[in-house]
């Protein structure tokens, strides 16, 4: 598997990550330069307190959020996406001039429109960068580029915030800032020129100039497709945890750890590198699929290192006085708490990227821009709600370290109600795990299963695991047709129900089972979802493709979709404490449509014969290899 850190050189994705990276730069590089210039020097601004400037600074940012996001949603799947980015930059050049008048006249209200302007830039730049990633990205490389883009993201947030408090202090701050800002936007604009053309989907859309109206209509494009809106929940949830978190860093700096300046920086610094590297990781573990399964794992670790970092806080300061970083590094427990800020940030990494990617890949063509846009609607409205419940609760007399504890614990609250209402998350997540525990996974030929649509896995059945094996090797969800009496088995019983197997058993010992199943076989693949069936009726003993049982063929008469054959081979077991290496073969094929078009493709012998000598010819493209087997796993007979 490449590394996604390979993307960057691709035309594909380099200039938008670029573009993208220099944008979320700009936005804090001003927004944190002029907070800190409106606080340091109010006076000769204003007659506001510095507090109030502050938080006025962060709601006229984020306003445009509920104001354009449905209409940057229309425009983006209207017009040519990478057009519509260049015209995105120059707005920022022309926004970075406005700023710099405003710092010639000395004007807040200018300096304010700015900060306005801004926001209405990345609320139109937001819908175009996710929906150009599943337009220019493959499907193996769409968690990789999402995991760039959060990692770049995070570290641009950083960098821009750091060089922004810099810019503010320095001699002749307000030309500084200025100045640095319209460099960042020109060299923006300069990479968005190598972004690929990326036709529109929707170029007949009409656009509604009611942001309201359309706010609602977006959401409710979101809502046709339930996991899809989930995963948009989900995402605004983490917006709202972190920003929960990132924005009590300097008062728990202060108040807390009883550091100075330099303290906020760090423990901002712990969580970024935390989400950097949870992103990568979440691309490593995903092996190249959008692997929705590592976001249960992502919501356990938000809420125990959530937790601990409540557990960890000091209860009392270490002075009087501000202490420096160096002897605050010294301080009992602080580089547990730089830890827990770490492993947040590697975690809600793991957490959000196979959300991005879920909502990217599942939500429909002609409605992604405003789909996403519906997304950033939401993200925004969590956030101010988030901020506003901190603030109450804080002011109810709630110290910020166990206000990091409630925070906590209503995440895992949230990750229950989410999984109880999709157990998708949850079974990929024991898939994934029981999987990985046993085997080192390589897949190959993966790119022949269909992105959407119907088609039915005709697999030969070697081991009682299969299914697993084959639902974590897989990126859609698998409607598995299997005995009634494995179906039944303790423990993965409740992976199969809630993975909505379809049991089925023989004509003379359930008749009316065995019409069941057939039904909804029917319905799954009207429905256009995946249907893996093992023909075979039983284990193989030698890997090789037995005769099919004729109730396959039945299901083939009733629903005439393409077949991949996949053809798993044999388990090796290990001894104990033993090294021995498991192995574990399989094939799935590119379909063959000529075999489901043919008029005799039939229950007769001839068509049943036809269609198990084009199973067993392509049964060996793709390998799934087991190179570990951590303990004893007797598969074969």
């Amino acid at each position: 598997m490449k590394s996604p850190l390979g993307l960057l050189a691709s035309r594909r994705f380099g200039p938008l990550f670029i573009t993208q990276f220099l944008g979320a730069f700009n936005d804090n590089l001003f927004k944190n330069a002029l907070v800190v210039l409106l606080t340091f020097q109010a006076a000769q601004w204003t007659t506001l307190a510095p507090a109030l400037l502050s938080n006025l600074a962060a709601g006229i940012f984020i306003l445009p959020y509920f104001l354009f996001s449905a209409s940057a949603g229309q425009l983006a799947d209207k017009y040519d996406r990478a057009r519509l980015t260049r015209l995105v930059k120059v707005l920022e050049i022309l926004i970075m001039g406005v700023a710099l008048a405003g710092f010639l006249a000395h004007s807040l209200t200018i300096l304010m429109g700015a900060l306005f302007l801004l926001g209405c830039h990345s609320t139109l730049f937001g819908p175009v960068k996710y929906a150009l990633l599943p337009q220019h990205l493959h499907p193996d490389e769409l968690v990789g580029g999402n995991a760039l883009v959060e990692a770049g993201t995070f570290v641009a947030i950083l960098l821009g915030t750091l060089g922004g408090g810099l810019l503010a202090a320095a001699p002749q701050g307000p030309v500084w800032i200025s100045g640095g800002g319209m460099l960042v936007a020109l060299l923006g604009y300069l990479g968005s020129r190598g972004i690929p053309s990326a036709p529109a989907p929707e170029p007949t859309l009409r656009i509604n100039p009611n942001p309201f109206t359309e706010t609602w209509r977006n959401i409710g494009f979101a809502r046709q497709n339930r996991p899809v809106y989930l995963a948009i929940l989900g995402i605004s949830w983490f917006w709202l945890y972190g920003a929960l978190f990132l924005a009590q860093f300097p008062a728990y700096a202060r108040g807390v750890l009883g550091g100075e300046e330099g303290c906020v920086t760090l423990l901002l610094a712990a969580f970024t590198v935390g989400i950097g590297l949870g992103s990568m990781l979440c691309e490593k573990l995903s092996g190249g699929i959008v692997e929705i399964g590592l976001v249960p794992l992502g919501s356990i670790g938000l809420s125990l290192f959530g937790l601990d970092l409540a557990w960890a806080s000091p209860s009392a300061l270490p002075g009087p006085e501000a202490q420096p970083l160096t002897v605050l590094l010294a301080q009992p427990g602080m580089l547990r708490i730089l830890a827990d800020l770490v492993l947040i940030g590697l975690f809600g990494g793991l957490f959000i990227v196979p959300l991005y990617a879920m909502m990217q890949s599942r939500s429909a063509e002609a409605q992604r821009a405003r789909v996403i846009a519906a997304n950033n609607i939401l993200n925004a409205l969590f956030m101010v709600v988030g901020a506003l419940g901190a603030a109450s609760l804080l002011s109810a007399g709630l110290s910020i370290p166990a206000l990091f504890g409630v925070a906590a614990l209503m995440n895992a609250a949230v990750a229950l109600y989410i999984y109880r209402l999709v157990p998708e998350f949850l079974l990929r997540f024991i898939v994934w795990g029981l999987v990985h525990t046993f085997y080192r996974l390589r897949v190959e030929g993966r790119e022949n299963l269909p992105d959407t649509g119907a088609a039915v896995l005709v697999c030969n059945h070697v081991s009682y695991v299969d299914a697993l094996v084959i639902t974590a090797a897989c990126r859609r969800p698998i409607r598995f047709v299997m005995d009634h009496r494995i179906a039944r088995w303790p423990l993965l019983s409740y992976v199969f129900r809630h993975g909505r197997a379809i049991p089925i058993a023989p004509a003379r010992e359930d008749a009316e089972l065995q019409k069941t199943a057939f039904d909804q076989v029917a319905q799954a693949l009207a429905e256009g979802e995946l249907v893996a069936i093992f023909p075979e009726g039983g284990l193989s003993r030698d890997g090789q493709l037995a005769p099919f049982q004729p109730g396959v063929l039945k299901s083939r008469e009733r629903s005439p979709v393409p077949p991949i054959p996949m053809g798993p081979g044999k388990h090796v077991s290990t001894p104990p404490g033993g090294r021995g290496e498991g192995r574990l073969e399989a094939g799935f094929t590119t379909p063959h449509p000529a075999c489901h078009r043919q008029p005799d493709c039939t229950g007769k012998a001839r068509s049943g014969a036809d269609f198990t000598r084009r199973c067993s010819l392509v049964q060996n493209t793709l390998s799934v290899y087991s190179d570990r087997c951590l303990k004893t796993l007797q598969i074969c007979g």
